[in-house]
């Protein structure tokens, strides 16, 4: 079983990436994310012969959207992340498959709005946090993968990339994602490459070729399933094409 997640950055503008993804690494469910389109925008015909289907998850504006394909059969379980009513971002899908239940997610910034836009970001995470509880109190199973904004660590990004104020890094931010984890999920690349967990994020311009990148792009995994982890990692390939998104996959094989 291999699980994967790509933020896109416009799936409209990157659909010949993801199919060059799809080819190398044949993930049975992969998460997207920044779809940056309404759902009937999804270029699902330029997919169809893929040999995934596919559930899009758009929004009005053309602003965040996630979708989820899968050459595995699956049911969609979610569209929205419980905890907020009026919350009309879609950042979030979730789907039962092979007996677990998986994620995807696209994590807010927090940068935009001020201290209103973080306060948002904290109470998404906090929310995340309920998501995955009421599924490990239920012995479910449980992945979460995706773009979750945030640098765990200093490890996790580049010396001077970003500046302590920057909400990827802030120690709340990072509080919340220890809540996370403390749950008993698993940080799947850091398990497997705890001195050198790859980058995940590089910003246009000459940040790649530098390998001045973030890693905010993760697959965390409760415990059932990090039992089952044989291997993880970054496909830099995808970043490394022509007009390709700033961020890379991020993929986890399960026995």
């Amino acid at each position: 079983m291999r699980l994967a997640s790509f933020n896109v950055n416009s799936i409209r503008r990157r659909v010949p990436h993801l199919r060059r993804f799809l080819d190398r690494h044949a993930p049975d469910v992969v998460f997207l994310q920044e779809l940056k389109c309404q759902t009937a925008e999804f270029p699902a015909l330029e997919l169809a012969d893929s040999g995934y289907r596919l559930h899009a998850v758009g929004q009005t504006g053309g602003r965040n959207g996630v979708a989820v394909l899968g050459r595995i059969p699956f049911e969609v379980t979610a569209e929205t992340l419980p905890g907020e009513d009026e919350d009309g971002h879609a950042r979030f899908v979730s789907v039962a498959a092979e007996g677990m239940e998986v994620a995807g997610i696209y994590l807010p910034n927090g940068n935009s709005g001020g201290e209103a836009g973080y306060a948002y970001k904290l109470r998404w995470m906090e929310r995340l946090g309920g998501w995955i509880s009421e599924r490990l109190d239920r012995f479910t199973p449980v992945a979460v993968l995706g773009d979750f904004n945030v640098c765990p660590t200093d490890a996790d990004l580049a010396p001077g990339s970003l500046p302590p104020t920057d909400a990827l890094v802030r120690p709340e931010t990072r509080a919340r994602f220890r809540a996370l984890t403390n749950l008993g999920m698993t940080d799947a690349l850091r398990a497997l490459h705890p001195q050198d967990a790859p980058y995940t994020y590089w910003d246009y311009g000459p940040a790649f070729n530098m390998n001045r990148g973030l890693r905010i792009d993760h697959a965390l995994l409760s415990p059932e399933l990090a039992e089952r982890l044989v291997s993880c990692g970054v496909d830099t390939v995808a970043r490394s094409e022509e007009a390709p998104s700033d961020h890379a996959p991020v993929w986890c094989e399960l026995r």
